[in-house]
């Protein structure tokens, strides 16, 4: 738990289970402004991630309005690009991360959740993170999603690979230390002819 002192408008409070808390896009925008980077990029993503996809909009808005209204207004660049990145497709707060490392290395944005559909249009797989003009791809191995899946994740990445896909695969490790994952990242772009 993390405390900070400040001032808030009681309208922004809201009871949540019983206990006082500030509204979410009020939380929000002190975290995207103050925190950390990769804990601001999960928080948002998990948020918009609640947000019924019609109203992330307007939630985006109320959001970049209140860091917009923050007294303080150290932390306002941050926060804008930050909620720029985040989506609410991240599945967890490594998708999350792993997107900012990507986003930060500056690469261009790939789209998240990308569906790969056979000639009928039925979804075959999701891909994590594609540019699919170039048929690259990123998927984040987590432990917990991937543990015993090993043959499984193989045959579907010499699948994708028939299908013209180059697989970039993530891990923890590339979340300490993401300078493998970016340069597999650029060498894949290279092989398709783009300079990242």
């Amino acid at each position: 738990m993390v405390v900070h002192h400040g001032r808030f408008d009681e309208q922004d409070v809201e009871t949540v289970a019983g206990l006082r808390v500030l509204a979410m896009d009020c939380a929000l925008a002190e975290v995207l402004s103050r925190g950390a980077r990769r804990t601001a990029i999960a928080c948002a993503d998990q948020a918009l991630r609640l947000i019924p996809e019609p109203a992330r909009v307007e939630f985006r808005a109320w959001v970049e309005d209140r860091v917009r209204s923050r007294p303080d207004p150290r932390g306002r660049r941050q926060a804008q690009g930050l909620l720029d990145l985040a989506t609410g497709l991240a599945e967890s707060p490594a998708e999350s991360w792993t997107l900012l490392a990507l986003a930060e290395a500056d690469l261009p944005i790939p789209e998240q959740q990308y569906r790969i559909t056979d000639l009928a249009g039925n979804d075959i797989y999701r891909l994590d993170f594609a540019w699919p003009e170039l048929r690259v791809a990123v998927e984040y191995d987590g432990y917990e999603a991937h543990e015993g899946r090993g043959a499984a994740d193989a045959a579907r990445e010499a699948d994708l690979t028939r299908r013209g896909w180059i697989v970039v695969r993530a891990d923890a490790a590339d979340l300490k230390d993401p300078q493998r994952l970016i340069g597999a990242v650029t060498a894949a772009f290279r092989r398709r002819g783009l300079a990242a």
